[in-house]
């Protein structure tokens, strides 16, 4: 990762909030204990009730001014703090956070102590470990990680960092506050788009060697035989001319069209998994995206809901996928119907060469969904349509039977049991709508949210392989 695409929050010194003294437990627990004077020398005669409570604020002063003395040396420790992540995280995903904390300075005779931490992330944000606990030894550098997961795109700050440091004898907790500025964008899955391009480097380096068994229609190369070679491939003029046996490679077309077609309506905003369904959409769009441009496709999408609002024209390229990034990042759901009749009425207007069109879309029944049918249906004859409905894996859960099903708890799993015939029907009413999209030619992919991405650049790949362009 180059420096540009990283945020350092610079050393931070200056206080937000000044020192604070906090009583720890040790302190309080060193005070009860001069109750006990009373109890144990209350049977000496001589000594009066007075005497006695004397004595138990002489004893409680002590301990205070110790405790003030103890103070004063974890006021001496110079701790500097430094923030570095990624300039752009992504939604959904566990971002790394790394603290630099620098002691610049300690009381002589401490050897180390506990530093509790309490970082400033934005409070839309999980974080993993809060507050987190480190021992700081003088002169001595310490790292701190931690993850953050965004649920939604955006641009956030970090906030003040709250610390809190063990005095020496433990009788006290010094407690401050310093500036320790991040300002990060959340972006769509990269994390999962520079996973995704380094499994598609190494298929394709991986497919050099054998393009003639995954498929395609493109004549790539002739090489020599080799043992497990499918025979249907061999090349009979080269294999004559050269005296030894000789075989075809194909690979898949390319500049081929892909026009990704992302739902932005009323069901795309239901959260699933911790993002809301566009959120989920948008990542297998951009994933998508990227597998058909290093395939050497020409990849455009449309965003719509009533209306199209927006469309990026096919192009092919790399650099066309920032471009594509840039103009979805900042598009949220709409809580509008989507008119899928018009929208793909437009994409025929407008498009007119075959394409594979992938819809990224939800299904809930076939009556509920009937005008998805039917839009889907218009492109089949000229385009190979794909239609992508994202599953709620909480529904998956829900179909399972209940856990405890002894007659004895039969009143406690009447609920339960009512969920699952609900889950149940919603997923066979979905089954009814896959089959008649099938019928019309379309191709179905239906997968969990957190896994559409995955089986839609597998299904991308199979349909490369196989020529079904």
């Amino acid at each position: 990762m180059s420096d540009d695409a990283v945020s350092r929050a610079k050393p931070a010194t200056e206080r937000l909030r000044g020192d604070r003294f906090i009583p720890s437990q040790r302190l309080y627990l060193a005070l009860g204990l001069g109750f006990l004077i009373p109890m144990g020398l209350g049977q000496i005669p001589t000594l009066t009730v007075g005497w006695l409570w004397g004595m138990v604020g002489i004893y409680d002063a002590v301990v205070l001014a110790i405790a003030l003395l103890d103070y004063r040396q974890a006021t001496q420790w110079q701790i500097t703090l430094g923030r570095t992540c990624d300039e752009k995280l992504s939604i959904g995903r566990d971002n790394l956070i790394r603290l630099a904390l620098t002691v610049a300075g300690a009381p002589s005779a401490t050897a180390a102590t506990v530093l509790q931490l309490r970082d400033g992330t934005p409070s839309a944000f999980k974080v993993d470990i809060d507050p987190m606990s480190v021992t700081l030894t003088p002169q001595i550098d310490t790292e701190l990680t931690y993850h953050v997961f965004p649920p939604r795109r955006g641009a956030f700050r970090w906030g003040a960092t709250s610390l809190k440091l063990r005095s020496p004898l433990g009788l006290s907790w010094r407690t401050w506050q310093v500036a320790a500025e991040t300002v990060v964008d959340v972006y769509p899955d990269l994390i999962g788009l520079r996973m995704l391009s380094i499994r598609l480097s190494l298929e394709n380096s991986g497919n050099l060697q054998r393009r003639h068994k995954v498929g395609g229609t493109e004549f790539a190369e002739l090489r020599e035989y080799a043992v497990g070679d499918d025979i249907r491939f061999m090349d009979w003029k080269a294999t004559a001319r050269r005296q030894r046996p000789i075989v075809r490679l194909l690979e898949p077309e390319r500049e081929q069209p892909l026009l990704i077609l992302l739902d932005r309506g009323r069901l795309m905003t239901a959260q699933v998994a911790g993002l809301s369904r566009f959120d989920w959409a948008l990542n297998a769009a951009l994933s998508l995206a990227m597998a058909g441009l290093r395939r050497g496709d020409r990849v455009g999408v449309v965003v719509f809901d009533k209306t199209i609002h927006t469309w990026i024209a096919p192009l092919p390229g790399l650099g066309h996928l920032s471009q594509i990034l840039e103009r979805l990042n900042t598009i949220e759901p709409a809580r509008t119907e989507s008119d899928y009749a018009g929208v793909t009425a437009q994409v025929l207007n407008q498009y007119h060469r075959r394409a594979l069109v992938v819809l990224l879309t939800d299904i809930v029944d076939e009556i509920a969904s009937q005008d998805l049918l039917v839009a889907m249906g218009r492109l089949s004859p000229r385009f190979l349509p794909l239609c992508v409905a994202l599953r709620d894996p909480q529904v998956d859960a829900q179909a399972k039977p209940p856990v405890d099903s002894h007659p004895s708890s039969e009143p406690k799993i009447v609920q339960p049991l009512y969920t699952q015939a609900v889950a149940l029907d919603l997923l066979h009413q979905r089954k009814v709508a896959f089959a008649k999209l099938r019928q019309q030619g379309t191709l179905v992919l239906d997968a969990p949210a957190s896994q559409v991405s995955e089986q839609l650049v597998n299904q991308y790949l199979r349909v490369k392989a196989r020529g079904r362009l």
